[in-house]
């Protein structure tokens, strides 16, 4: 017999659970199944082919070079986005002049979509007249397309990612460090610890569980973020900047191969949850929550 809280709970979870069944296990079984199939073509049913993807994705040199990309990409984002916002949120969480203006500046970047951003360091990239050439050429180093330099490409993009990140990471550091009781740095202070003993044996540890907040959504972001690649490099020169879910979309949606794109996503999901099984498994447990 269902007990009255338990007929009185489910019509309020009705809702979240029917948006999680649709808009996640099912998407993600489909997926699954599709991955494990051909591409329907016309008439042509979709035919079972095991594991025919994941051999081509064997020999495919694009998802190669594109899951290269975006190992470099992640590894250079979310430390230098994480620490920037630390650095930010130390920073603005300091007395200094004018530090709801800073706060406003660091703050400023997250609220743009990613396509405006984009648009914007375009015109620092462009070459001969985009500011970062121009600045380069005073010293006879201009002339770049930072954009269409396969060396550069990626390195650009990664500013951009890092410059629209940090901010948003910064809001999450500011406030564990407004939660940090004053007494602790006081006694520490008393006990004759500098700053820098201070940030690494009292701050850094009490933000910890901040910063494994921010590592689950810097990952998320490494492996989430192509607006910016649809809008300044679509992948290229040479595919320098293809990055996976790039990848997929050009795969899915203007090759149209279900089949393939369903495949790379069920990589793209495998190395997010190895990742997410590293965080949780192995940081968690390291973390002292108050």
């Amino acid at each position: 017999m269902i007990s009255r809280n338990a007929r009185i709970a489910w019509p309020l979870l009705a809702p979240a659970a029917v948006l999680l069944v649709v808009f996640t296990f099912y998407p993600t079984v489909a997926t699954l199944i599709d991955a494990l199939h051909s591409t329907p073509r016309g008439r042509r049913p979709a035919e079972w082919v095991g594991g025919g993807h994941f051999a081509t994705m064997a020999n495919d040199p694009i998802f190669r070079q594109a899951f290269v990309n975006n190992l470099i990409y992640a590894a250079v984002i979310i430390p230098a986005s994480m620490g920037l916002a630390l650095a930010m949120a130390l920073l603005v969480n300091a007395r200094i002049g004018g530090r709801a203006l800073v706060r406003l500046a660091f703050f400023t970047p997250t609220i743009l979509p990613m396509i405006a951003v984009a648009n914007i360091w375009m015109f620092f990239y462009a070459p001969d007249y985009g500011l970062i050439d121009q600045v380069l050429g005073l010293v006879g180093l201009g002339g770049n397309n930072l954009l269409g330099m396969p060396g550069t490409a990626l390195w650009a993009l990664i500013v951009i990612t890092v410059w629209k990140l940090a901010g948003f990471f910064m809001i999450f550091y500011l406030a564990a460090l407004q939660q940090i009781p004053p007494a602790l740095l006081e006694a520490a202070t008393l006990e004759g610890a500098g700053p820098a003993q201070r940030l690494r044996r009292v701050i850094l540890p009490l933000l910890m569980p901040t910063t494994l907040f921010i590592l689950i959504n810097a990952v998320i972001e490494a492996f989430r973020l192509v607006d910016h690649v649809i809008a300044l490099t679509r992948g290229g020169p040479n595919n320098s900047t293809q990055l996976l879910l790039h990848y997929i979309y050009q795969v899915a949606f203007s090759y149209w191969d279900t089949g393939y794109a369903a495949a790379l996503s069920v990589v793209l999901l495998g190395v997010l949850a190895l990742i997410a099984l590293i965080q949780f498994g192995v940081l968690d447990k390291r973390i002292h929550y108050r």
